[in-house]
């Protein structure tokens, strides 16, 4: 954040506000971890706030501190909707565009709030009054601690602030083995040790609580992995049928694409997953080194994110997804093998 932002910030902040803080559709634990460490900041300030999620997220993220304060605007839609109508700032959170809000979009555009914009992607929109966007940050809870320390209030960070925090950068930086993950990351996550982050008791309860159902449909996908060695390159698939045998709940796929890069010569690796209800293809990419999936993802499945980790989506069958993503792929042999 630039001095100027800063000023701004700590003028809005310095009066009592009516504070909503928004998280993308389908939050994942950088989204959870940042909007809830942010709300807990701002109570400890003095400030009215409210975390409003666009719909429901993972299991393994709903023992984080304040959960319980979370509004689901798709089950809660009357209460949200009036909260954003009185908010007299927002706050956006792990993205950039509100378009990533889903069915929420339509009420944020319609609020009268003043916007401030935190995020870690590329290509952000001009829609806040303060934008605090750097793509080269591990994470958007790395750059809420870097919002507190901004504003001179890192006394005010505790032991529940500290775990969400340390919960969004755990997760966004894949236990801290991402290019993103910088020796400033490192030292911010020291830091919320030294305030009570509990590190082995946020990896369990993120990483090590499988359900049978889960077990298994791991099963199914890496028996689905696909090897292309000739471009590097390895996806899997999951079909909505293979979903719904294992019982299939929100966050139960998180993690399988990364199995790909496990592969000796693999630096591409893709997971193309049914989701009838939407009628879409959701595709998760996936590489290691200088290939961008961020920029296959733009250009070709409407998505987008960072060098190594990105998402996109197909309106395509199954079967045309898959057909179309490897004919695509021919054209970047070049890339894949240099």
């Amino acid at each position: 954040m630039n001095p100027e932002d800063i000023t701004t910030v700590k003028s809005i902040l310095s009066q009592p506000q009516k504070i909503a803080i928004i998280p993308h559709k389908n939050p994942d634990g950088d989204a959870m971890g940042s909007c809830l460490a942010l709300y807990g900041f701002l109570k400890e300030m003095g400030q009215i706030a409210h975390v409003i999620a666009p719909n429901d997220y993972p299991k393994f993220l709903k023992w984080m501190p304040e959960n319980d304060s979370v509004i689901n605007f798709e089950r809660e839609n009357q209460k949200a909707v009036r909260l954003l109508e009185e908010a007299t700032v927002i706050f956006t959170l792990d993205f950039n565009d509100l378009s990533r809000v889903g069915q929420m979009e339509t009420a944020l555009k319609a609020a009268t709030a003043d916007f401030i914009m935190i995020d870690h992607h590329q290509q952000p929109s001009d829609y806040a009054v303060v934008t605090y966007s750097d793509v080269s940050m591990s994470s958007t809870c790395e750059m809420v601690y870097n919002f507190i320390q901004f504003l001179g209030e890192t006394d005010t960070i505790t032991k529940d602030i500290a775990t969400n925090l340390y919960t969004g950068i755990m997760t966004d930086t894949g236990s801290f083995k991402y290019r993103s993950t910088s020796s400033k990351t490192h030292r911010v996550v020291a830091e919320l040790i030294d305030r009570g982050a509990e590190n082995m008791e946020i990896h369990r309860q993120v990483f090590d609580t499988n359900s049978p159902s889960r077990l298994h449909l791991l099963g199914v996908a890496l028996s689905n992995m696909v090897i292309l060695q000739e471009y590097r390159t390895a996806y899997i698939t999951l079909t909505q049928e293979e979903l719904d045998t294992y019982d299939y709940k929100k966050g139960d796929t998180e993690g399988f694409v990364n199995y790909g890069l496990t592969l000796e010569g693999i630096i591409f690796a893709l997971i193309f997953i049914e989701n009838k209800e939407e009628g879409i293809i959701k595709i998760s990419l996936r590489s290691t080194g200088d290939f961008s999936v961020n920029d296959f993802a733009r250009n070709h499945f409407e998505g987008g994110g960072h060098i190594n980790a990105a998402g996109g989506r197909s309106e395509l069958s199954m079967e045309e997804t898959v057909m179309r993503f490897n004919k695509i792929l021919k054209t970047y042999k070049s890339e894949l093998n240099p």
